[in-house]
């Protein structure tokens, strides 16, 4: 949520800055500006898009002295504190610093008190101002960069990543974080700073993640460029990481849209997250926690959005296969609610960046009170991949667009092989049984979910039809009903279609008073168990008038497809899996139906990639 990036080196820095913010864009935002640093501090901002921010530069609005600053820091903002205009968008400035946050500050109305007490006048609605001028206060008293973000975030309550370039230090940028991701790296062309990974891949594949209240130090005033950290009893030095993918494959490749180009790379992302995990043809995933799992009487998974979908077909597999007791949590309601924490009930939590507020909030509640804890990120390094006590990684590649998808499918297919070794340890498959299964999972999904993109003209003829609807619904039984909440999810967030999912037995109970003429109701049956009765569910609808899409297997087609005015039958696949299929199906009727809107794919209003705010 929101983007910093930040350079000091040789070369220009404004064209630095803006390819960064433009790397960072699938993070969301509603404003943009920068802070250029030189004979004096600039600072130019402008809500709306990149391009705003990008005009106003190339007009001279920050002066053509500023025009070859070699040093700056810049932002995206995604609105907390007060509306997307000028005036709140970032850096927020003083004479003597500029500062850009990612976070939320929740004590700024206290601290906005005393600093007006003292004399400051505020120009802005938003909690970050308050940050800068705290500093700026602490700063006039002892000017010491270091002490003085220090002593400020000793201050601040909440979360945040602070990057802050100071007027009597033109070559240098300080920053420091808490609860949001910073990361940095140096090369012989400068040092750089930034929010997320995207944003340095044009300079360097290598980078260093600090820890939290740790400030960061770049400069460029001595032999060669530098990054270096200082905790509170002096320098720290931290391991090199290494990001395991490119700059291509962050980009959309001749795609419209990385949605669309993400889609497509699912399969891959499937292989690569689960051929690491199998030996000799069945799951070895080799940690303390799968030993831990067999003798657990039950098992939380913990996560928001998408991910939390993801582990609600995990909840399906870990107890059709291994029989083990599983809730689904939300992240942002766990530690609210105060929740009844066992040790012999270990919480498993899914997120693609790692850094997601409510679940890292929830990671640390756990570790609190002496549970358990795993978790399922994509990115290695992140801060719940650091604090959880055991790690499975996807290897999904980076996902750019805001709408998540391969990021579900490769965490999916990740709980099916996790279920497959528990229930193989715990006795509930035999040798020969989580072999067959682990060969379905590695061999015959991917395959199958490839079969599924290849179905892609009759997927757009269905957005041809779903497109002019105001309001549409989904509908599922058991796994179907879990893929169906992800599905109806990826419609409302890029088509802006209001769309719900319900359990299709408790259409009945309520729901079904909003069918009328032409309603679309996508209905997803792989399940064959439920098949007669969904079939049942869907008669009713059309005989209220509802236009029915069945999204089936060949399997259950015979029951569903006579009661449906379309239907598309998935590829073969063992039955098990065939949701995962379904899901992919309707991550790509999502996608078709907001490109015939033409709405902004990768860039859905309101929305941000990494949430990192509560």
């Amino acid at each position: 949520m929101c983007g910093i990036i930040g350079y000091t080196g040789t070369k220009p820095v404004c064209p630095i800055l803006i390819n960064g913010l433009r790397a960072l864009e699938y993070r969301g935002y509603d404003s943009a500006g920068v802070a250029l640093s030189g004979r004096a501090l600039t600072t130019v901002k402008r809500a709306g898009r990149i391009s705003v921010l990008e005009e106003a530069l190339a007009a001279g609005a920050a002066g053509e002295e500023y025009q070859g600053a070699t040093c700056g820091i810049a932002h995206t903002r995604w609105a907390t504190h007060g509306a997307p205009t000028d005036a709140n968008a970032h850096p927020h400035a003083t004479d003597r610093l500029a500062l850009v946050h990612n976070g939320i500050i929740e004590n700024d109305r206290v601290l906005r008190s005393e600093l007006e007490a003292a004399g400051y006048v505020f120009n802005s609605e938003t909690d970050t101002e308050a940050a800068a001028k705290l500093i700026d206060s602490i700063y006039a008293q002892n000017p010491d960069p270091i002490a003085a973000l220090r002593a400020a975030t000793e201050r601040l309550e909440g979360a945040y990543a602070l990057a802050v370039v100071f007027a009597d230090r033109p070559k240098q940028i300080y920053a420091i974080r808490r609860d949001n991701p910073l990361i940095a790296a140096a090369t012989a062309e400068g040092a750089f700073l930034a929010s997320d990974i995207p944003a340095l891949l044009p300079h360097t594949c290598d980078y260093y993640r600090p820890d939290e209240d740790e400030v960061v130090v770049l400069d460029t005033e001595g032999a060669a460029p530098s990054v270096r950290f200082f905790g509170r009893d002096g320098e720290i030095n931290h391991p090199v990481c290494t990001v395991d993918w490119n700059v291509e494959q962050a980009e959309r490749g001749g795609y419209d849209h990385f949605m669309r180009k993400e889609l497509g790379e699912g399969p891959d992302g499937v292989r690569r997250t689960l051929t690491p995990l199998v030996h000799d043809g069945l799951p070895l995933f080799n940690l303390p926690l799968l030993d831990r799992l067999c003798d657990m009487r039950s098992l939380r998974i913990v996560a928001c959005g998408t991910a939390m979908h993801a582990g609600l077909m995990g909840r399906y597999y870990l107890e059709r296969l291994a029989r083990m007791p599983v809730t689904v949590e939300i992240a942002s309601e766990f530690r609210y609610r105060s929740p009844i924490l066992s040790a012999d009930e270990p919480i498993l939590l899914l997120s693609q960046s790692g850094e997601t507020a409510d679940t890292l909030a929830a990671l640390r509640l756990a570790r609190a009170n002496g549970i358990p804890t795993a978790a399922i990120v994509n990115v290695i390094g992140s801060s719940v991949a650091r604090e959880a006590d055991a790690v499975l990684a996807t290897h999904a590649g980076p996902e750019i667009a805001v709408a998540s998808t391969k990021a579900y499918t490769t965490q999916a297919a990740m709980m099916a092989l996790l279920a497959v070794a528990t229930a193989w340890h715990r006795g509930y498959l035999t040798e020969d049984q989580a072999r067959e299964m682990t060969a379905a999972l590695t061999d015959r999904l991917p395959v199958a979910l490839e079969q599924t993109i290849a179905l892609e003209d009759q997927m757009i003829e269905q957005a041809e039809r779903l497109a002019p609807a105001q309001h549409a619904f989904y509908i599922g039984r058991g796994p179907d009903y879990d893929g169906s909440v992800e599905g109806a999810l990826k419609l409302k967030e890029i088509s802006y279609i209001h769309s719900e999912a319900y359990a299709a037995g408790e259409l009945k109970h309520g729901t079904i008073s909003l069918i009328t003429e032409g309603t679309p109701v996508v209905a997803l049956s792989t399940d064959t168990t439920t098949a007669a009765k969904m079939a049942s569910n869907m008669r009713e609808v059309r005989a209220r008038g509802g236009y029915v899409l069945v999204i089936c297997t060949e399997a259950t087609k015979g029951e569903v497809a006579s009661c449906a005015d379309a239907c598309i039958v998935l590829p073969e696949s063992d039955p098990i899996l065939a949701p995962i299929c379904g899901v992919l199906t309707e991550h790509m009727i999502a996608y078709h139906t907001a490109r015939v809107l033409g709405c902004d794919i990768d860039k859905p209003r309101n929305l941000a990639k990494s949430v990192t705010v509560e």
